[in-house]
């Protein structure tokens, strides 16, 4: 059984002129291997989450993403050497290669959940706490909303950067069927009501 922990409390702020970003980044030990989820934009809070559990960038084996939104990814620069993956493709150097179902070598489910982006995915961890979801922006709150977790508050959310919202209601859904806690982008992780 895998475990999980929250390295990086994800932000999202409102400055005039601008915004300020980066996602809850998530590491997974699954059997032998690290995987971290989401590295995001900010390399300082990254690195010390990282030198928390006594790890550099290097130890790390895998990377994911869930959606290609540089608030997510800008962090991937720290790990040129490393197998990078999206929902359905492995990215090894230049090398480009499909994958569906788990992650391979690991019991991490791939779930797509579009909606917010077009490639966006979920991954779905199981814990000794039970189904954890990491879920990218399908769920994610600024520092100003109050982060409603009841289904009926989750469902009709409004996602201000969303590509296709009848997707992104069935995801949100989907996730909700599947998780016993679920990991938004940004924003505290929250426990499903059943």
């Amino acid at each position: 059984m895998a475990h999980l922990k929250i390295i990086v409390n994800g932000y999202a702020k409102k400055r005039p002129g601008y915004e300020l970003a980066s996602p809850n980044t998530v590491l997974i030990f699954d059997g032998t291997q690290k995987i971290l989820v989401d590295p995001g934009a900010n390399k300082r809070l990254l690195l010390k989450g990282l030198k928390k559990e006594h790890l550099k960038p290097r130890d790390i084996d895998v990377v994911l993403l869930t959606h290609y939104h540089l608030d997510h990814i800008l962090n991937i620069r720290l790990f040129p050497e490393h197998d990078i993956y999206d929902g359905d493709t492995i990215n090894r150097a230049d090398k480009i290669i499909g994958y569906s179902g788990n992650i391979p070598r690991t019991n991490i489910k791939v779930i797509p959940t579009p909606g917010h982006a077009y490639e966006h995915c979920s991954f779905l961890v199981q814990t000794a706490q039970g189904k954890v979801v990491i879920a990218g922006d399908v769920f994610w709150w600024s520092e100003r909303e109050k982060q409603k977790t009841d289904r009926k508050s989750l469902l009709k959310k409004k996602d201000p950067y969303v590509k296709n919202k009848a997707d992104l209601l069935q995801s949100r859904k989907r996730l909700l069927a599947a998780a016993d806690h679920i990991i938004p982008g940004h924003g505290k992780m929250f426990k499903v009501e059943k």
